[in-house]
């Protein structure tokens, strides 16, 4: 049976679903540029920045969307409150470790964290919410497993930090998952609960002196100060997206990030890439190929239409 033709207000709503997703999806992949704008700063600088602003963009956000009522249904909840605290500190290690690893100048690798992260999602759900994984998700599974043992015997260095973004972020997602928030509440509501640290922590820096902040230093006060925006714009553009495209067309778009930190890493910070990195991103996507047919016939076939966010909508990394 086809479906209706859609009208020409649904065709343009689509359009620009299209062009929102592509905006936030290619934000996240280029963000390393932005926080190579502050690697002068400690991580943990930045991090608890980054909560502060994030924290009063979301309030414009939520006033100007009238989003309140729904915030404060979620926070009556004790269950709710402490799922948004632990993934908060899920995220709160994701975001730190992101940014240490660009700034250290390991833009591949993070790369290769969130290549890893779909495949890292099923496997937590097989795991904690013990649903059964298919024949050609364990394959995906399988194969990523063998690209990072790969890396550590061929390479002889185990990447450790591609596998705390994957871990952290998927962390994230089952927690997310759990506490039924919605993305932009939720992310209210996690860095509501981490802001008074991180605020306690940029206390302690302007009283020892060593707090980068102020008309001294004006160029990188202004793009702390854009933090905020820079974790809420993207997650507004996919809100739209989401909304208005079919789940595949957005597991699609996720791997739109990653291959955009990868190209960065590769070709315009010139990141060692050998042939132990080739072979295992070669399998990574080999694995993601498979991870996506399988996911695509599964929704043609009607067997899998539940509608879900892609977990990697609240990284905003």
């Amino acid at each position: 049976m086809h479906a209706p033709p859609k009208s020409p207000a649904q065709q343009r709503e689509e359009r620009s679903a299209l062009i929102a997703g592509f905006a936030a999806f290619a934000t996240w992949g280029l963000i390393p540029v932005y926080w190579k704008l502050l690697k002068t700063l400690p991580a943990a600088e930045i991090l608890a920045h980054r909560f502060v602003w994030t924290i009063l963009f979301l309030i414009v956000l939520l006033t100007w969307q009238r989003r309140w009522p729904e915030l404060r249904e979620a926070a009556r909840s004790r269950r709710t409150l402490l799922y948004c605290l632990a993934s908060g500190l899920a995220l709160s290690i994701n975001w730190l470790f992101f940014i240490w690893a660009v700034n250290i100048g390991r833009v591949v690798e993070t790369s290769l964290g969130y290549f890893m992260t779909p495949l890292v999602n099923v496997l937590f759900g097989a795991i904690f919410l013990r649903e059964r994984l298919t024949r050609w998700q364990l394959v995906s599974v399988l194969l990523a497993l063998v690209g990072v043992l790969n890396l550590t015997l061929g390479y002889g260095k185990f990447p450790w930090i591609a596998i705390i973004l994957c871990v952290s972020f998927g962390t994230y997602g089952l927690l997310r998952k759990k506490s039924g928030t919605r993305p932009i509440p939720g992310l209210f509501l996690e860095t509501t609960l981490l802001t008074p640290v991180a605020i306690i922590y940029l206390l302690q820096l302007q009283r020892a002196g060593n707090l980068t902040f102020g008309p001294a230093h004006w160029p990188i006060t202004f793009i702390l100060v854009t933090t905020g925006v820079v974790t809420g714009l993207p997650l507004v553009w996919f809100g739209h997206a989401a909304r208005h495209l079919r789940m595949t067309t957005v597991g699609f778009l996720q791997y739109l990030a990653p291959t955009g930190s990868f190209l960065l890493g590769v070709f315009l910070y010139h990141e060692p890439f050998t042939r132990n990195h080739l072979i295992t991103f070669s399998l990574i996507w080999a694995a993601l190929a498979i991870f996506t047919a399988e996911a695509v016939h599964r929704w043609h076939s009607g067997r899998d239409r539940e509608v879900a966010a892609v977990p990697l909508a609240d990284s905003a990394a």
